[in-house]
């Protein structure tokens, strides 16, 4: 009816105009209602983005603590065996064995040297004495 108004110039009246006006008011509600709906929709995607990042930096945080724990267990396992083996060899008695057993190694090189000495000794009588008989 509009369009046919249009084309013979005749004018709406005012109670026409306002009908129209409301109409469109009437169109325009559900639309903004969606924008509205748009909007609140990629704040709470937003939302959902920032709690994954922050639960994801949660997790590896425990991960992260639950490694610090394994290391300090075998660590307290470690200083435990280090007792018990710091028990077991007593420092003092060990080092004197040690003293000794280089003592008797070096009394032991010397008779080494002492018996390769002779065993020379021995060789080159044995090596003249052929010598002579031939």
């Amino acid at each position: 009816m509009e369009s046919v108004q249009k084309l013979f110039g005749k004018k709406p009246t005012q109670d026409e105009m306002v009908k129209k006006w409301q109409r469109e008011i009437r169109t325009q509600q559900p639309c903004k209602l969606f924008a509205k709906e748009l909007i609140r929709t990629r704040r709470q995607k937003t939302r959902l983005y920032t709690s994954k990042a922050q639960l994801n930096s949660i997790q590896l945080q425990l991960q992260n603590q639950l490694a610090t724990l394994k290391v300090s267990g075998s660590l307290k396992k470690s200083t435990e065996v280090m007792k018990m083996v710091n028990g077991l060899a007593r420092l003092p008695e060990l080092s004197k064995g040690m003293q000794e057993l280089s003592m008797e190694m070096t009394k032991a090189g010397i008779i080494d040297e002492m018996i390769g000495d002779t065993f020379e000794l021995m060789e080159d009588s044995d090596i003249e004495e052929e010598a002579d008989e031939e």
